[in-house]
C-alpha cells in the first residue's frame, strides 16, 4: 500500500511531522521558546564545564591530601610511658621513660631519673625502632610497648 502526500495517510503524516516539529521547538525556560536541539547542546556544554570544574577541584584536593599525609607521617603516632624506681628507693616509681615515635618507627625516648634530691633527664633519638645510643632496659620497654599493636598510649610499670 503506497502512500502519497495527498491521500489521508500522507496528510496525517505531514500533520504529525508538523506537530512534532512544533513540540520540538518549544522548551519553556528562562530563555523563552528555544529549539530542543539547541537546549540539548547548551546542557552538554554546561555538563562539560561542570566536569572540568570538578576535575580541577579534585586535583586541588589530591594535592592538599598529599600534603596532609606527608605531614602526618612525621607526627607521633606511637607512644608509651614506663614508670620505674631507678634507685630501688621504694619512692613510688617516680622515674619514667617515654617513647614518642612516628609511623616510620622513629622519634625520641625521654627518660627522667628521679633520686631523693635530684632528677636527671636524658633524651635519645630512635630510628627504625633502634636507639642511636644504647637504650636502657626501661627505654627498650617503652619503645617495645609503643610499637606494639595495642601500645599507643600505654603506661607500664617496670619492676626495676
Amino acid at each position: 500500500m503506497a502512500t502519497t502526500l495527498t491521500d489521508t495517510r500522507g496528510i496525517i503524516a505531514i500533520a504529525a511531522a508538523g506537530v512534532a516539529q512544533r513540540r520540538q521547538r518549544v522548551v519553556m525556560g528562562e530563555r523563552g521558546e528555544r529549539d530542543l536541539v539547541a537546549h540539548s547542546a547548551d546542557m552538554h556544554d554546561a555538563f562539560e564545564a561542570l566536569r572540568a570544574y570538578v576535575d580541577e577541584v579534585a586535583l586541588g584536593l589530591d594535592a592538599r591530601l598529599g600534603g596532609a599525609e606527608a605531614a602526618l607521617r612525621g607526627a607521633f603516632a606511637h607512644r608509651a610511658l614506663v614508670r620505674y624506681d631507678a634507685y630501688n628507693e621504694l619512692s613510688g616509681k617516680q622515674s619514667v621513660s617515654i617513647a614518642l615515635l612516628d609511623d616510620e618507627r622513629s622519634g625520641i625516648v625521654l627518660s627522667c631519673i628521679h633520686h631523693r634530691d635530684q632528677a636527671r633527664v636524658y633524651a635519645k633519638a630512635v630510628n627504625g625502632g633502634q636507639g642511636e645510643l644504647e637504650l636502657s632496659p626501661e627505654e627498650v620497654e617503652a619503645v617495645r610497648i609503643a610499637l606494639s599493636p595495642a601500645g599507643s598510649g600505654e603506661t607500664a610499670q617496670h619492676p626495676a
